[in-house]
C-alpha cells in the first residue's frame, strides 16, 4: 500500500487556454478512499488520469509512496483502474477477464486461480466464474472489473465513476459494497464521481474541484458543517444550501427586513456593504409571516419523512424588486399549503456567512 501526493500537478490541451487541472496539489493518505468530486468540466477525471499515467503532467509532480511516477507509463506506477463502463472482454470468461492480467505477467496458474477465487469469493462472483459479461448484469459486471482490479494487489485502486451506468437503486447497493471492500482491503484509492451524495456517502475525504482549481478537500462533514467557499456552499448538500444575498446594516445582514446578526470579526473581513447568508433547508424554521424572511410557499414536496418547501421572497435590488428562491426541510406531513404565507427563520447556529467579492466564507 502507498499514500499519494499531487505536487503543483497541471495539465494543459491544445487549443485550451484555461489549464484542465491548475497546480493541484493534494496529499492521499495510505489506505485512504478519497473522492473527487465537481461539475462537469471540473477537472476531475484528467487528475485521476495524470495519477494512472493516461495524461501527461505539464507541470508539477505525482508521486506514489515514495516514487516520482509523474514520467512513468501505466504499466509501471502499480495502480489498477476501475473505469466506468467496466472494459470486460465479451469472449471470455468471468474467471478469464478477472485474472487476465495476472495471466499477462505470467503468474503461475496455481496461484491465478487461488487469487481469482479469492476475489470471486470476496465479491460473490463465485457461482459466475465459467458466464460470458453477455449473462450478466450490470452490477454483476461491475463487480467483475472490480475484481480484476483485487486480484493485482495494486498500491492504489483509481476509480473512474464506475457506478454511472448504474440505476438508481443498484447504485447505492453498489456504492454501498465499495465503500465496505474498500475498508477490507486496506487499499488507497481515488474515486470520480459527479454525484456529491455518492461522494458524502463513500469517501473518507472528499476533494470538491472547479474549473480544475481545487476549492476544499475535508472529510463529510467538514464539507458539510464548514464549506469554503460559495462554490462548496452551493454545491454540496441536496437540496442545496440557500444563498440569499443580503445588505449590511451595523452589525447585522438584512435580508427582506429580517436582520442576522454579523460578528465584528466577519464584519472586519467584507469587501463592501453585502454579503451572502447562507442556510441549509434543515436549518429554518418556519414562523408567523412577520417573524421571519416573508416567503410565499410555491411548492410542497411530501417525501412522508420530511416535507420540502419551495418558497420565494421578493427584495430590492438595483432599482426593482428581485425574486428569490429559498427551500426549507420540515417534518413530514406538516399542515403545510402551496400558496401560504409564511415567515422562515434561519437558526442563529446554521447560519453561514460569505463575502460576495471574493466567495470566500467569513470566520466568526
Amino acid at each position: 500500500m502507498a499514500d499519494v501526493s499531487f505536487r503543483g500537478a497541471t495539465r494543459y490541451y491544445a487549443g485550451v487556454d484555461r489549464p484542465a487541472v491548475d497546480r493541484l496539489d493534494l496529499e492521499v493518505a495510505d489506505g485512504e478512499f478519497l473522492v473527487l468530486v465537481g461539475p462537469s468540466g471540473c477537472g476531475k477525471s484528467t487528475t485521476l488520469r495524470m495519477l494512472a499515467g493516461l495524461e501527461g503532467v505539464d507541470e508539477g509532480q505525482v508521486w506514489i509512496g515514495d516514487r516520482d511516477v509523474t514520467a512513468l507509463p501505466p504499466k509501471d506506477r502499480d495502480i489498477a483502474m476501475v473505469f466506468q463502463n467496466y472494459a470486460l472482454y465479451p469472449h471470455m470468461t468471468v474467471g478469464e477477464n478477472i485474472g487476465f492480467h495476472l495471466k499477462v505477467a505470467k503468474v503461475p496458474r496455481d496461484e491465478r486461480e487461488r487469487r481469482v477465487r479469492k476475489a470471486a469469493t470476496l465479491l460473490g462472483l463465485e457461482s459466475y466464474l465459467d458466464r460470458k459479461p453477455a449473462r450478466l448484469s450490470g452490477g454483476q459486471r461491475q463487480r467483475v472489473a472490480m475484481g480484476r482490479a483485487i486480484v493485482r494487489q495494486p498500491q492504489v485502486f483509481c476509480m473512474d465513476e464506475p457506478l454511472s451506468n448504474l440505476d438508481a437503486k443498484l447504485r447505492v447497493q453498489t456504492r454501498t459494497q465499495i465503500a465496505s471492500l474498500q475498508r477490507r482491503l486496506g487499499v488507497t484509492t481515488v474515486y470520480v464521481t459527479h454525484d456529491q451524495v455518492e461522494a458524502m456517502t463513500m469517501g473518507d475525504r472528499v476533494a470538491v474541484l472547479k474549473d480544475g482549481v481545487l476549492q476544499q478537500c475535508d472529510t463529510p462533514i467538514g464539507l458539510f458543517s464548514k464549506p469554503a467557499n460559495l462554490f462548496v456552499a452551493g454545491f454540496i448538500g441536496s437540496p442545496a444550501m440557500n444563498l440569499l444575498p443580503a445588505r449590511v446594516d451595523g452589525d447585522s445582514a438584512v435580508i427582506a427586513g429580517h436582520a442576522v446578526r454579523l460578528t465584528r470579526g466577519q464584519r472586519a473581513q467584507l469587501s463592501g456593504d453585502e454579503v451572502v447568508v447562507g442556510v441549509r433547508p434543515e436549518g429554518v424554521d418556519v414562523v408567523d409571516f412577520d417573524d421571519g424572511i416573508p416567503v410565499v410557499v410555491d411548492v410542497v414536496e411530501e417525501l412522508g419523512s420530511d416535507q420540502f418547501l419551495y418558497c420565494s421572497f421578493e427584495q430590492a435590488g438595483t432599482g426593482d424588486l428581485v425574486e428569490h428562491a429559498v427551500t426549507a426541510r420540515v417534518a413530514g406531513m406538516s399542515p403545510n399549503q402551496r400558496g401560504a404565507k409564511v415567515g422562515l427563520l434561519p437558526r442563529r447556529e446554521a447560519v453561514h456567512l460569505f463575502d460576495p467579492v471574493t466567495g470566500s466564507r467569513l470566520e466568526d
